[in-house]
């Protein structure tokens, strides 16, 4: 009878049960694995020989016999070195090499094999571990330096040998898998640096920071070269409030798929900033590279998406960010396959008036023409832009304004009351699986956003006036919200509404 065991294969942030057989017959020496096996997998059984010989076991190389590996389901792509572990351990079994102890049938195994026969990391624990917990399995063998990572999952065991011979005394019941000893280094976040006490004035620009940090709100920052826009960008990772456990795990999720966890402490608990060139192509800002990686808008779930000259990104690149900036998803179809990424993302970008950047400037002149402005503005007002509740100004500041030694808030005082204000959210939300008021769909705006008739009336005089679309009419109901949270209102009132809109869409012109 063929020995059974199991592990699992991921396509995007989905996963489904491998089932590896392996079955020893007499026959032509032959070693064969089937089931829709990438290339790296059709490697392993050189990795596998060698390891298993450097172990001391038999191996299929050694071995006159004809083993078959088949992965089951067979319709699905199994891709990498993560079989090499189980399909290593399936061999042993079926060839009478070891004699299992314990019951198999519950246990995930993962692991990449050195030809030394130590189990090298993988990428994905996190997502095995919850795919075991959430599947039946009790148990989860992964390599010793995924350990901390598989225990993030709690109510599932985690055995983490460093070696084949660990894992097989384990699974003879000599001796159980010695737990990793790590020493956490925990770091604290330094943002010395980016405090925004550091930027003289700009007290608009830095309100609306403020604003689309306590409500997850995308942000467009226009202003001439040099006025500061790049610096309040990243600054804005200074006051961003704390992660929830909840919102930790599905970003330490997405870093696991990547594998660029951190060895210790491998649970992600400070918000993402990523900061893509403005020649990214398509595919890295919204994934589907590869074997599908995610993209810099994935990356940057729960953090912030910080695209800097943002008209100069390419039409394609800028197009795609439509479905997720709206949706807070994105589905990505390549000929490997489709899946889906989240990508609830606070968007930061920042542009120039014109193509010089000197439009509307008071001390320099703009030697742009009338048509190469209209035709830079238009990346600035199409249906991206449609899609971002705040719009600000950021002009140049004087040389009396930025040479003051005059004190300006800090970002630990301003971080306070945007804390403050996503608890509200929290408390507000705590039946919805929402976690702000950017994410808030229309039956949400029309629970939590209510406006009086005196207000109702006054936002619709705004709408004609402006010509704002229904999506800025919620997205503005949505900033007032937030603004009211921040003064802890629970209504939302006058001077809240009217900041709102303050910051709303406006067509940009020439004339």
């Amino acid at each position: 009878m063929p020995s059974k065991l199991y592990s699992a294969t991921k396509q995007g942030m989905q996963t489904h049960t491998v089932q590896i057989e392996t079955d020893v017959t007499s026959g032509l020496h032959a070693f064969s694995i089937v089931g829709l096996p990438d290339k790296a997998v059709e490697e392993s059984r050189e990795r596998i020989s060698g390891a298993l010989k450097n172990s001391k076991f038999k191996s299929p190389r050694h071995h006159a016999k004809r083993v078959v590996v088949n992965l089951a389901p067979a319709d699905v792509k199994k891709e990498g070195g993560i079989y090499d572990l189980p399909m290593a351990l399936g061999f042993l079994l079926d060839s009478k090499q070891i004699k299992p102890k314990i019951d198999l049938a519950k246990i995930l195994i993962f692991g990449e094999l050195g030809l030394d026969g130590n189990i090298k990391p993988i990428k994905g624990v996190v997502l095995y571990a919850i795919h075991a917990k959430e599947n039946g399995f009790k148990e989860i063998i992964v390599p010793r330096e995924n350990a901390n990572e598989a225990k993030l999952i709690r109510g599932i065991k985690v055995s983490a040998p460093a070696n084949i011979k660990e894992i097989v005394d384990y699974i003879e019941n000599r001796q159980e898998v010695p737990d990793a000893k790590v020493v956490e280094n925990k770091i604290s976040p330094d943002y010395k640096d980016n405090d925004l006490s550091l930027i003289k004035g700009q007290e608009s620009a830095k309100k609306a920071m403020e604003i689309a940090a306590a409500g997850g709100h995308n942000l467009l920052m226009t202003g001439p070269p040099g006025s500061g826009k790049t610096l309040l960008a990243r600054s804005s990772v200074s006051i961003l409030p704390e992660m929830s456990y909840a919102e930790s795990l599905e970003v330490t999720k997405i870093e696991s798929v990547c594998g660029t966890l951190p060895k210790y402490n491998p649970l992600i608990t400070q918000r993402p900033f990523r900061s893509p060139h403005h020649s990214s192509s398509e595919s890295a800002i919204i994934g589907g590279s590869g074997n599908l990686q995610p993209g810099e808008i994935t990356r940057a779930h729960r953090g912030i998406l910080f695209m800097d000259e943002f008209p100069e990104f390419h039409r394609d690149v800028l197009e795609s960010l439509r479905q997720p900036v709206e949706e807070g998803s994105v589905m990505v179809a390549r000929a490997k396959g489709t899946v889906e990424y989240p990508a609830q993302f606070m968007l930061i970008a920042a542009a120039n008036p014109c193509p010089c950047g000197y439009f509307e400037d008071e001390s320099r002149e703009c030697q742009c023409t009338t048509a190469s402005i209209i035709k830079y503005q238009r990346k600035l007002s199409g249906p991206i832009a449609d899609r971002i509740d705040l719009h600000v100004r950021v002009p140049r500041q004087n040389y009396k304004k930025i040479s003051s030694d005059g004190s300006e808030e800090s970002s630990q005082d301003i971080r306070k009351r945007v804390q403050a204000a996503r608890d509200i959210q929290k408390d507000r939300f705590g039946g919805d699986d929402i976690f702000s008021n950017s994410e808030m769909k229309i039956r949400h705006i029309k629970k939590y956003a209510k406006l009086s008739p005196e207000l109702s009336e006054l936002l619709g005089k705004a709408i004609e006036k402006y010509k704002l679309s229904a999506r800025a009419y919620h997205s503005t109901l949505k900033v007032a919200r937030t603004i009211a949270d921040l003064s802890s209102s629970p209504d939302i009132k006058w001077e809240h509404l009217a900041l709102a809109l303050q910051y709303a869409k406006r067509e940009n012109t020439v004339l």
